[in-house]
């Protein structure tokens, strides 16, 4: 059940990659982050509110928040910043490199999760998940190569910097997040950290962007930001959910996650009209067959 929820969640990532791009295309990128934040933490409010006021109305169902004590949320505050900072690097490096080239660099991810859960909890992987892991990363490590015939220098771009920054501390959460689902609820952590993200965000953009807003790029309203929120929230309320689960290995999680490069290179051809796709194409192909032996794997 928690690898199928694995997989439901990386096509909600797909999609959210697709529209953050169409968001940053020619925009101001903190203001999109910022508005993200915030539809991101209307989508739980009510539910902490009901949770709070009504709570026979939720109590026992997946959409309630319980209360915590201050060291809980300390924790979930933790997160939050964490997140952003994966976010604010991943926002500008997505808004100047193709999708096609920062999908297969977030891939990563899953690498250094897998290195961090043996390390930190534990888990060993069966045969047909060793499979499944080493087919992927050799896909994604072909995959960056066929990026460099873009005309992008891997080593000198900023923004590749940025976009490698991102996936080490996406990482750090997803490890973060093994944790704190051994210790929360998997709702509390989302309504909370969502929340805390806005008040973290208020003084990056009053500080920072309100001051330079005149002379950096201009911002713009574009209707892919509320979708941006939309399937984020519901691309981690699965995650979440399934990471909760007995069983549910954080490695093979993030792993699945990362299948959101195959949606996002769908939108990167059809929608964005990226180039070099040939031979992306082929590397891709690696990466079903890499997630199809992780499922073998994790069927028992």
């Amino acid at each position: 059940m928690w690898l199928l929820l694995a997989f439901l969640s990386a096509t909600l990532l797909g999609f959210y990659d697709a529209f953050k791009k169409q968001s940053l295309k020619d925009n101001a990128v903190l203001p999109v982050l910022f508005l993200n934040t915030i539809f991101s933490s209307l989508i739980f409010l009510p539910f902490i509110l009901i949770s709070v006021c009504a709570p026979s109305v939720v109590e026992g169902s997946l959409f309630y928040v319980p209360s915590a004590p201050l060291e809980a949320h300390g924790l979930i505050l933790l997160k939050s910043f964490i997140v952003l900072s994966s976010w604010v690097l991943g926002y500008f490096g997505m808004k100047h490199l193709p999708l096609t080239i920062v999908g297969p660099i977030n891939a990563t991810r899953p690498v250094m999760v897998l290195v961090g859960a043996m390390l930190l909890f534990g888990e060993r992987l069966n045969l047909y998940q060793w499979v499944g892991v080493l087919l992927a990363v050799a896909s994604f490590f072909m995959l960056s190569r066929s990026g460099k015939k873009e005309g992008i220098d891997f080593k000198h771009n900023r923004w590749i910097l940025f976009i490698v920054l991102a996936a080490i501390m996406g990482a750090v959460s997803g490890l973060y997040d093994k944790y704190l689902m051994g210790r929360l609820s998997p709702m509390l952590v989302q309504a909370w950290y969502n929340v805390y993200q806005v008040l973290i965000m208020c003084p990056v953009i009053l500080l920072l962007w309100m001051p330079m807003r005149k002379k950096s790029t201009p911002f713009s309203w574009r209707w892919t930001i509320l979708l941006i929120s939309l399937f984020l929230c519901a691309a981690d309320f699965v995650y979440f959910y399934a990471l909760s689960l007995p069983g549910s290995m954080v490695s093979i999680v993030s792993m699945v996650r990362r299948g959101s490069v195959v949606v996002s290179f769908l939108f990167g051809a059809w929608v964005f009209r990226e180039k070099n796709l040939k031979s992306k194409a082929i590397d891709l192909i690696l990466v079903l067959i890499g997630m199809f032996f992780l499922y073998l794997g994790s069927r028992g």
